[in-house]
Parts: C-alpha cells; sequence; structure tokens
C-alpha cells in the first residue's frame, strides 16, 4: 500500500515550492574527498573577520546526494538549500546547535574565536538575532563533503553569494584512512553518507555507474577506483561552470598549503572579501602550519584513529610519499595500482612541481 495517495501524489507533483526571502548574504562552503586536510583549513577561514565557525550539516549535504542521484527535483533542492543555509545562520547567531562538545574538531572550544558563541547565548534573540545579521553581515561556513560533486544546487541555490573553498590532497595521504574506513558504507549505522541500493547491496551514492566493479572489488581496490571516480565527478562539474561561476572557486592543494600557507591566505581574503586577523596567526601555530613536512601535523587522537603517522625522522617527501604507497601495494590488486600511480603521477604534476 503506497504511504500516500495516488490522487495526492498526482497533485503534490503540480507544487513548486519556493523560498523567496534571504538572511545570509554570503556562504562560503568548505571540504572535499574525507581525508583531504578540511579541518585545518575549516578552523583557518574561521579566524578571518565576519566569518562563523565551521558547521556541519548533514541535511543539507544528502539533499545535495539525493540531486547527484536525480531522486530530487532541481525547485525542491535549489529551494531547501536556500531555506537550511538561512537557518543555519539564523541559528549560530543565538548560539542554537553549536557544538559545544570540547573534543570535537568542529567544538567551540577547538575553533578561533569560538567565546562569540557564549557571549550570544545571552543576547537577545529572535527578530534581535535577524537585525544582527543585517546589521552584521556574517559570512556563514558549511562544511561539506565531497564539495564539487555535491556543487551543482548550491550555484542554482545561491548564485553569487557563493564561495566554494575545496582542498584536494595527495591520494598516498588519503589511502590509509579510506581504507580503515570503506567497509563502513552500508554496514555501520553510525555512517551517514547516503546509499544506494542495488541489487540487495547498500553501496555509498559514488558507486553509482560502477557497481558491479564496486561489488567485486576488495577493499583497498574500492577505495582507489572511489577516490579516481570522486576526482572525475569533481573535474565534470569544474567543465561545467560558467567563467564567474569558477571564480567563486578556490581550490587550495593541502600540501603546498601546509608548507607554504601565506598566497592562499590572501587567495582566501580576495575570494571572501574579508581578511585575515590576529587569530589567523594564532590558529596557524596551534596547526603547525607553515612546517617543514607535509605530514608533522597535530597528533590528536581523531587523525590517529585513521592512520595519522608522523613522518619518520631523516625522511623527505618522497621517502613518505613511498611508505603510503607501500601500504597500499600490500593489498591492492596490480590494476588498482596502475590505476594509484596514474592518479598520484596526475596530482604531483598538477599540484606538487618542486615538492617531491
Amino acid at each position: 500500500m503506497p504511504w500516500v495517495a495516488e490522487d495526492t501524489l498526482r497533485e503534490a507533483a503540480q507544487v513548486t515550492v519556493a523560498r523567496p526571502h534571504r538572511l545570509v548574504e554570503r556562504v562560503v562552503f568548505a571540504g572535499g574527498l574525507a581525508g583531504c586536510g578540511k579541518s585545518l583549513i575549516t578552523a583557518l577561514l574561521g579566524s578571518f573577520a565576519g566569518v562563523e565557525i565551521q558547521k556541519y550539516n548533514f541535511i543539507l549535504e544528502h539533499i545535495c546526494a539525493l540531486s547527484f542521484l536525480g531522486k530530487i527535483d532541481e525547485a525542491t533542492a535549489t529551494t531547501m538549500v536556500r531555506l537550511l543555509t538561512d537557518l543555519d545562520l539564523y541559528d549560530m547567531m543565538q548560539s542554537r546547535e553549536v557544538n559545544f562538545r570540547p573534543s570535537d574538531c568542529s567544538s567551540i572550544f577547538q575553533n578561533p574565536g569560538g567565546w562569540r558563541y557564549v557571549w550570544r547565548l545571552f543576547q537577545p534573540g529572535n527578530a534581535a538575532a535577524v537585525e544582527r545579521i543585517r546589521r552584521q553581515r556574517p559570512i556563514l561556513q558549511i562544511l561539506l563533503h565531497n564539495l564539487l560533486v555535491y556543487s551543482p544546487p548550491l550555484f542554482e541555490a545561491l548564485g553569487d553569494r557563493l564561495r566554494l573553498v575545496e582542498i584536494v590532497r595527495h591520494p598516498l595521504y588519503m589511502i590509509k584512512q579510506w581504507h580503515l574506513y570503506i567497509e563502513r558504507y552500508g554496514t555501520d549505522a553510525r555512517n551517514f553518507t547516503m546509499g544506494l541500493d542495488y541489487q540487495g547491496h547498500a553501496l555509498p551514492f559514488f558507486a553509482r555507474g560502477w557497481e558491479e566493479q564496486y561489488l567485486a572489488s576488495t577493499p583497498m581496490d574500492r577505495v582507489i577506483y572511489s577516490l579516481a571516480h570522486l576526482a572525475d565527478l569533481g573535474e565534470r562539474v569544474l567543465e561545467t561552470l560558467r567563467e564567474e561561476q569558477r571564480s567563486q572557486v578556490l581550490r587550495i592543494p593541502f600540501e603546498r598549503f601546509v608548507l607554504d600557507p601565506w598566497p592562499y591566505l590572501k587567495e582566501i581574503e580576495r575570494l571572501l572579501g574579508t581578511r585575515r586577523t590576529w587569530l589567523t596567526r594564532w590558529e596557524l601555530r596551534k596547526q603547525n602550519v607553515p612546517r617543514k613536512m607535509i605530514a608533522g601535523g597535530i597528533p590528536l587522537s581523531i587523525y590517529k584513529q585513521y592512520g595519522w603517522e608522523p613522518p619518520q625522522d631523516g625522511s623527505d617527501e618522497r621517502v613518505e610519499l613511498n611508505r603510503r604507497r607501500q601500504y597500499a601495494a600490500e593489498w591492492a590488486t596490480p590494476a588498482a595500482m596502475e590505476a594509484l600511480d596514474r592518479l598520484s603521477a596526475a596530482y604531483e604534476a598538477r599540484y606538487l612541481q618542486g615538492i617531491v
């Protein structure tokens, strides 16, 4: 028995949803693939003048995934993006749904300027919050996985109010985290990635179009083919953007940023129309940026949980990359390793000239 009567469904098909109002004047979506270094960049973005700390919005992420899968119409997707971004900013200006859990990377205690949200707890809310938005014109920051792949409804919904900061990273620096996580897709209730059903198998959304290969692959092969497929999807989206839309996108290669952040910080200022603050230098020191080696990050437990290791004494960047390639080779088939080597070579040629 259908959940909704057929005549009601026919009537609903004739309805177009709308969101004519707007609170958000500027919004920056920051993100990339899992393991790309999102939490470092989003923390720094929150140190810029007028930029809110990072906000996860999984509902919005799921709407973008449904749009990618063709399971939601364009008008509904864009309306929901407008509605949810406005609601996020409205709530943040009153410290509603702000993360106060001290150990989380998205917590106010782990991000610069977190005191703002304690102060807002005691300020007038509701209509007064709207007035503060109109007066202060804050820049909403939302962290989004698979950013470029998910971006078409964001461009459609937000137009010139939108900015994207995509973090890209060498696949060999993401491979271990993905390998430790890949089998949780479709099996773990704590995984909240949008899935699809394929002949009774629950697969991640990005397996669409190559489901048979995904199912037939070993876990490490799934990782390699997933990274390659998502990279290709992101490039296809970039190719469809108009010139003015491309100017709203900033790509930051993680490796170059952590070695020399200053050119990218200037680009962020240009992109967002704002400036760095004293909190930016404070956050750079906290993140050990600039650093002598790419892998010389901070030993947070969440990073260790997903395979982070400090660089070996006396090693150089190529040695560190080879260590990670050897890890992949222990688990991958020869065909998948060929795909990984192609993906790595393309990334190095594009982003790492003069580093490795």
